[in-house]
C-alpha cells in the first residue's frame, strides 16, 4: 500500500543480466519516506549496486515498478534531466575533475540550470562552507586529502538542490578519522535539510548512523525494517 509521505516506492523489482542467466534482483519491495536516511548493506554480489543504479535512473532495464517523487522510473523519457534535477550522487572514488578547483568542481552540475556565473560561484562557495571547506575552495583535488575530496563531492551532490541523495560507499576509501567526518557531514545535511538519503555501505558504523537499514542478499531483502534509532 502506498504512503502519501513516500518519496521512493519499489514494488517487485527484478533485474537480470546475460539474457536472464544472472538474477541480480529478485522481487524486491520497499518504501522510503520523505526525509528518511536509509542504509543498504549486503555482501559483494548481493545486488546493492544494481539497486542503486536503478534508483539513480542509471538503469531502466528492469521489471516491476520504481517510483521516485511520483515519477515512474521505467522507460523514463529524459533520465539525464531527471537525474540533474532530482538526484545527487556521492561516489566512493569522488569523481572530481583534476584540472578544476574545488569551487569549479561544485559548480559543474549547475550548468544544467539557467543561473548566472556569479550565482553559481556564490552557491558553490556556500556549499563548500557548509562542509567546512571555505578555506580550500581554490585548491585542486591533488592538493586535498581524501576526506576533503569527499566533502567536495558531497557539496557538488547538493549543487542543484536535489530531493534525493544517493551515496555509494562514501567512506570506503577513507581512514577512520576522515570517515567519521564524512558521517558527521552527512548527518548534518540530513538534519538541516530534511533530505532523503540512501547510502550503500559495508561499514556498520555508517549503517548505525542512519535511521533504518535494508539488508540485501542474493538479490533479495532479507531484513527490511531494522531501526537504527537515529
Amino acid at each position: 500500500m502506498s504512503s502519501k509521505n513516500a518519496l521512493i516506492e519499489v514494488r517487485n523489482l527484478r533485474r537480470s543480466f546475460d539474457y536472464g542467466a544472472v538474477q541480480a534482483l529478485r522481487g524486491i519491495s520497499f518504501t522510503v519516506e520523505q526525509g528518511e536516511f536509509v542504509s543498504i548493506m549486503g555482501p559483494s554480489g548481493s545486488g546493492k549496486t544494481t539497486l542503486l543504479n536503478i534508483l539513480g535512473a542509471l538503469d531502466s532495464e528492469f521489471e516491476g515498478a520504481v517510483t521516485i517523487d511520483s515519477v515512474e522510473m521505467r522507460h523514463l523519457a529524459e533520465p539525464e534531466r531527471f537525474r540533474s534535477r532530482t538526484i545527487g550522487f556521492v561516489f566512493q572514488s569522488f569523481h572530481l575533475l583534476p584540472a578544476l578547483t574545488a569551487l569549479e568542481n561544485v559548480q559543474m552540475p549547475m550548468f544544467e540550470r539557467k543561473w548566472r556565473a556569479s550565482e553559481r560561484r556564490t552557491r558553490a562557495a556556500a556549499l563548500l562552507g557548509s562542509v567546512g571547506l571555505e578555506h580550500r575552495m581554490d585548491h585542486r583535488p591533488s592538493k586535498l586529502s581524501g576526506g576533503e575530496r569527499q566533502r567536495v563531492a558531497i557539496a557538488r551532490s547538493l549543487a542543484n538542490e536535489p530531493k534525493l541523495l544517493l551515496a555509494d560507499e562514501p567512506t570506503g576509501n577513507l581512514d577512520s578519522s576522515d570517515a567519521l567526518k564524512i558521517l558527521e557531514v552527512l548527518g548534518a545535511i540530513h538534519q538541516q535539510r530534511n533530505m532523503t538519503m540512501i547510502v550503500v555501505t559495508h561499514d556498520c558504523d555508517v549503517a548505525a548512523a542512519t535511521n533504518r537499514t535494508l539488508r540485501v542478499r542474493d538479490g533479495q531483502l532479507v531484513e527490511k525494517q531494522i531501526s537504527n534509532g537515529a
